[in-house]
């Protein structure tokens, strides 16, 4: 028997006082509902907001000045919407969500929960909804530019004395992908370089910040006094910031100073520029060695191309061997090798052959194609390269630099085989009047502006297909109609022989979706 009595506990209830039903007590001895007719909490909280929305650039004004960039329904346009909201810090905020809307209605609603302490300490919670009227209003910066497109208050003038545009193409696409030309008010592509045009300096410092970690550069700013007000003491200045990029591209041949080869453990003199980041990555064919330049070093110690990729000629490879020397032979991918090469354009009019070293053992064959410069032919003025040579240093006859694909990649083209990728580009304003003078300095038999910037961008497209560092540095997309087009001229094509296989391309695992594409697609259906 159990000698204990355990009695059960119940709790008790009272009943309200104002409705007379039984509830649990609570300080107020009220119900849920009559203390929700008697005290609303939401009482002094703002239920509707007038908010100003700048339709060209999509920036709400934060008073009483700053404009915030937010998208639809995000994280930052929900903050910015509780911030202006009155009398919201009387509660305690529970929760917080976006009720949708049409699009083009122009109202934003926002589902607040909170809660509050009423009569005699009980805790009440209640949810309201609070609607943002969205008015088109102009801001400062889109005003100034729709008044006057020209307007601007900084201008960064980017230059590069070269014969090409290849450098700029990957500018171009670096500032794409980083989204850094979303505070330029205008792009103007002029003779040798691109001028970016600000309507604040922050932002032109911002920009030269990011070429600087990009390419190596150097550049000086300078301004000019607009206008003064004497009474008030303002003055408005129109700055501007020269940059000038190195003038060393990827496969130029340059003949180091001596300062800087005894500097990097004697390399070269005469090096093959393999990279172009902020830094410059060199290499020498005859030994593998491998060099980096800062930015800092070379503008300490400036030197100019001895031939650059204008001068390149094409050469067969008759025979290959690679090279055991203890130490040299392999860098990374790269292969130390002897070949014999003749030019292809002397090929079978003459016995002419050259012996020569190169980096490019792992990918050459005999039979294969190769584009070197013909130094032996070439005539070299460079007093680093005299110095050199005086001090028994001995020049190769030929510098080979890349595997050539023109033959396959021109046999590709006739089957109508495409590119299934494609590239973003900026919208750029072209300068009339440097064109003209362009077009009036060119001489008979001279092609035009327009003819040899579509031959660099073509070159540009085949360097990210051979180069896969390069081409993981910027964003690239896929072309829906494009590969759809060469897998039908593929399959029309399958009797072909498979010579061509061995073209550089692009894997589809590297294309990014067009997001902007597949939008127009998915709103055509």
């Amino acid at each position: 028997m159990d000698a204990y009595f355990t009695p059960q506990s119940t709790q008790g209830h009272v009943l309200c006082c104002l409705c007379g039903i039984s509830i649990p007590p609570n300080p107020s001895n009220m119900c849920v509902n009559c203390i929700r007719n008697q005290v609303d909490i939401t009482e002094g909280i703002q239920k509707q907001v007038t908010v100003l929305w700048c339709k060209m650039c999509g920036r709400y004004l934060q008073p009483p000045k700053h404009w915030l960039q937010a998208e639809q329904e995000s994280k930052e346009l929900l903050t910015f919407c509780i911030k202006r909201i009155r009398g919201l810090q009387k509660v305690k905020l529970v929760d917080a969500g976006f009720i949708w809307t049409e699009p083009h209605s122009m109202r934003l609603k926002v589902k607040l929960t909170v809660q509050a302490e009423v009569m005699n300490g009980a805790i009440l919670q209640q949810s309201f909804v609070v609607e943002f009227i969205v008015e088109r209003h102009m801001c400062p910066a889109c005003n100034r530019q729709n008044a006057n497109p020209n307007s601007w208050i900084a201008c960064v003038q980017v230059r590069q004395h070269v014969q090409h545009k290849r450098t700029f193409f990957f500018l171009e696409q670096l500032i794409l992908k980083h989204g850094v030309d979303q505070s330029c008010v205008n792009v103007k592509n002029i003779h040798e370089g691109v001028d970016f045009y600000f309507s604040n300096r922050a932002h032109a410092n911002k920009f030269v910040d990011f070429l600087q970690s990009v390419v190596p550069i150097r550049h000086r700013s300078d301004k000019q006094l607009v206008s003064h007000d004497v009474h008030t003491s303002n003055y408005n200045y129109k700055y501007t910031f020269s940059v000038e990029l190195a003038p060393i591209c990827k496969d130029d041949l340059v003949c180091l100073p001596p300062k800087a080869a005894t500097s990097h453990g004697g390399i070269g003199p005469v090096v093959l520029c393999t990279r172009v980041t902020n830094a410059l990555t060199l290499i020498d064919p005859k030994t593998l060695q491998v060099a980096t330049i800062e930015a800092p070093m070379y503008w300490r110690i400036p030197f100019r191309p001895m031939m650059s990729s204008k001068q390149l000629s094409e050469f067969i490879v008759l025979d290959i061997e690679p090279v055991d020397a203890k130490g040299c032979h392999q860098q990374g991918k790269l292969h130390l090798a002897e070949c014999l090469v003749a030019r292809l354009a002397d090929f079978g009019a003459n016995d002419q052959t050259y012996t020569t070293y190169t980096h490019l053992g792992h990918i050459l064959h005999p039979g294969d194609h190769a584009l070197g410069y013909d130094v032996a032919n070439a005539n070299l003025v460079d007093n680093n390269l005299d110095a050199a040579e005086q001090k028994g240093y001995q020049l190769m006859d030929v510098v080979l630099v890349r595997k050539s694909y023109a033959e396959k990649r021109q046999r590709r083209r006739a089957k109508g085989v495409s590119r299934a990728w494609k590239l973003k580009r900026l919208d750029m304003e072209v300068d009339e009047e440097e064109d003209a003078k362009a077009g009036g300095r060119r001489r008979n038999g001279e092609v035009s502006a327009a003819e040899q910037e579509a031959a660099d961008m073509e070159r540009f497209l085949e360097e990210l297909e051979e180069d896969a560092d390069l081409r993981s540095r910027i964003a690239i997309y896929k072309d829906s109609q494009a590969a759809a087009a060469a897998r039908n001229a593929m399959e029309h094509d399958m009797q072909g022989s498979d010579e061509d296989d061995d073209v550089p391309e692009i894997p589809l695992e590297e294309l990014l979706d067009d997001l902007a594409a597949m939008q127009l697609d998915g709103e055509n259906a």
